[in-house]
């Protein structure tokens, strides 16, 4: 897989919630870290997501906020 997005974390994942429309997808990254995304039943079907089978979290975005407690 070749894209431009250069923030690519590997995993594998751990949770999906399925919803009507959009289902969320947990990819646990390693070192404590989960990562969530909400994303399309049509694309968590057509990819083929499942627990347990490796997948990559890509982020890509013209922001991104921090904070603190």
């Amino acid at each position: 897989m070749k894209i431009s997005a250069r923030n690519q974390f590997k995993g594998k994942v751990v949770e999906i919630k399925e919803g009507a429309v959009n289902g969320i997808v947990s990819i646990d990254i390693g070192g404590g870290n989960v990562v969530s995304a909400t994303i399309s039943m049509s694309a968590v079907k057509d990819l083929g997501l499942e627990v347990g089978k490796d997948a990559y979290a890509i982020v890509k975005a013209t922001s991104v906020m921090v904070g603190i407690d």
